[in-house]
């Protein structure tokens, strides 16, 4: 293992603790931790805080260890998105896991593998770790090419994340040019993105990676995503602040290894039938969602 691996902790240290000790096995040589602060009305979230950071002690292995710790609440976006630069600013390459993607071991291979044979392809800006296809495969090769940058556990390069947009500053053109529906192709993915990255746009949702989605989308990148799921995402829980559906078919999502040697497909085509699968799946308002919507708006009208 030669990789450095980007660590993002806050207030979960059950989880944390899960993670790190997968990182303990696989003994990177360096470890680079983005640390958010407690927020001022949660008061529990000193305590936690702190014994999350303190797991970070336990390293026991000849490890370079960078640490960017933050003592006030910066929110995900912020912290995320600071934390990522400061990444690269300190390494070319990165695996990076948040602090309730639990990887499988055989993940870290993978990551390696792919971003020294595609580290000069512009076309490729993220290698997941991610498979939510439930079975669904079209070839017997190791991984697929989408357009979806999953990052429950990911890695990338830093030629990639200078690219990132964290003002979103294309949005008002590429939404007034309905460039959406060019990327997309499809008027109901269309009105989903736009609704998702308008209220990103306007400070309604405090999240990196949809920015990270639209910088990726906008370069015509391209994601490569394992045939098999590789992490799992142990984070659901009603207090969570965006992975609050603990019934959901994505959380705690079995892994299995990924055999090697990889086979590398022979032509980089994206898998439409695949992401279309992903869209349906993970990115589409459900049908109970919009009955709620209808019923809030419906009591709105008549109590005006």
């Amino acid at each position: 293992m030669n990789t450095a691996i980007a660590l993002i902790i806050f207030n979960k240290p059950d989880t944390t603790a899960k993670v790190f000790e997968v990182i303990r096995q696989i003994k990177p040589p360096k470890l680079l931790v983005i640390a958010d602060g407690p927020r001022q009305q949660h008061p529990e979230d000193v305590e936690n805080c702190a014994a999350a950071r303190k797991i970070i002690e336990k390293i026991d292995w000849d490890c370079e260890l960078l640490q960017k710790i933050s003592d006030i609440n910066l929110g995900c976006k912020e912290c995320i998105s600071t934390g990522l630069d400061w990444v690269f600013q300190q390494v070319e390459t990165a695996i990076i896991l948040e602090d309730d993607c639990l990887p499988h071991p055989t993940f870290f291979r993978f990551c390696e593998e792919l971003l020294d044979k595609y580290r000069h392809d512009q076309r490729i800006m993220t290698i997941s770790g991610n498979n939510f296809q439930f079975g669904r495969q079209r070839t017997e090769n190791s991984y697929y090419f989408s357009r979806y940058p999953l990052i429950w556990g990911w890695a990338t390069w830093r030629r990639a994340w200078q690219k990132y947009d964290r003002e979103m500053k294309h949005w008002v053109e590429v939404q007034d040019g309905n460039w959406l529906q060019d990327i997309l192709d499809d008027s109901t993915a269309v009105k989903y993105w736009t609704r998702l990255f308008e209220n990103c746009y306007k400070g309604n949702i405090d999240s990196w990676a949809f920015r990270w989605t639209l910088t990726s989308w906008l370069q015509n990148a391209l994601t490569i995503l394992p045939n098999v799921n590789l992490v799992s995402n142990i984070g659901f829980s009603l207090a969570a602040a965006n992975t609050k559906d603990i019934y959901s078919p994505f959380a705690n999502h079995p892994t299995q290894a990924i055999e090697f040697p990889l086979k590398h497909p022979e032509f980089m085509i994206r898998d439409v039938q695949a992401d279309q699968f992903t869209q349906q799946t993970q990115f589409q308002t459900s049908l109970i969602s919009r009955l709620k919507s209808q019923i809030k708006k419906n009591c709105k009208l008549y109590l005006n």
